[in-house]
């Protein structure tokens, strides 16, 4: 199979000579987990030209800086060839900013939310149990966050696979449509995170607040499971489960 990586933003520039791209990020979570993977990176935001859709097996839409509801010239060309691909069955994956994006695409409302931003290790309840998640049984899983912006909605025909008291729609499946999305960051290391918070130490966020998001993230996260999850559900909905 090979994923396209919709690549939506970039780490910012004081820090983006240290660390991978977000595809690069992508492609060695999942890839351990499904081995014949290759990934194509499309730098949407930079203004890459969307792929013609007949030559996407699936798709994952990346991280952002961005909002769902800013006027880039790409952002509503990217609602629109979400839309379509659902309309395809072709499977896609969104996380934080794409997770948003997809949301919006199919229905959902998404705006900054009034809880302010998320930052370090957040723990979510384990709603519902779809076959992508395998035979996970635990009643939480965690991740890093970094997004004040949030979905406040739940799309047509979606259901809520896990939540927290910040982030109530944490985790979707898009029912019959093949989509599933994530608000965590599975992808960010917690070196990536932390480096990420203190881009923003003593302007956005006070030093105080930095420091407690990363330590919250000496306690591990599950970005190894969430990255089964995705290849779980890549072989189950995409051409790798007919060969």
């Amino acid at each position: 199979m090979k994923l396209t990586i919709l690549e939506t933003g970039l780490p910012p520039e004081a820090i983006r000579d240290d660390w991978p791209r977000y595809p690069a990020m992508f492609e060695e979570l999942i890839s351990p987990h499904m081995p014949g993977l290759t990934c194509e990176s499309i730098a949407i935001s930079q203004g890459a030209p969307f792929p013609e859709l007949e030559e996407v097996d699936a798709l994952l839409v990346t991280g952002s800086a961005a909002g769902v509801y800013e006027a880039h010239d790409w952002m509503n060309p990217l609602l629109n060839y979400i839309q379509r691909a659902a309309a395809k069955g072709v499977p896609q994956i969104g996380v934080c900013f794409g997770h948003q994006a997809v949301a919006k695409a199919l229905g959902a409302k998404v705006e900054k939310s009034d809880k302010g931003w998320g930052l370090g290790r957040h723990v979510y309840d384990v709603c519902e149990r779809p076959d992508w998640m395998g035979d996970f049984s635990d009643d939480t899983f965690s991740l890093g966050v970094s997004h004040q912006d949030q979905v406040l909605s739940l799309p047509p025909g979606a259901s809520v696979v896990a939540r927290s008291d910040f982030c109530p729609y944490a985790v979707l499946d898009y029912g019959s449509v093949p989509a599933i999305s994530f608000q965590g960051h599975p992808e960010f290391s917690q070196g990536f995170c932390c480096a990420l918070y203190n881009v923003r130490r003593n302007t956005a966020f006070s030093a105080e607040r930095v420091d407690d998001a990363c330590g919250s993230l000496d306690t591990p996260v599950d970005n190894s499971l969430v990255g089964a999850w995705m290849s779980n559900f890549l072989r189950r909905s995409g051409p790798a489960q007919e060969s």
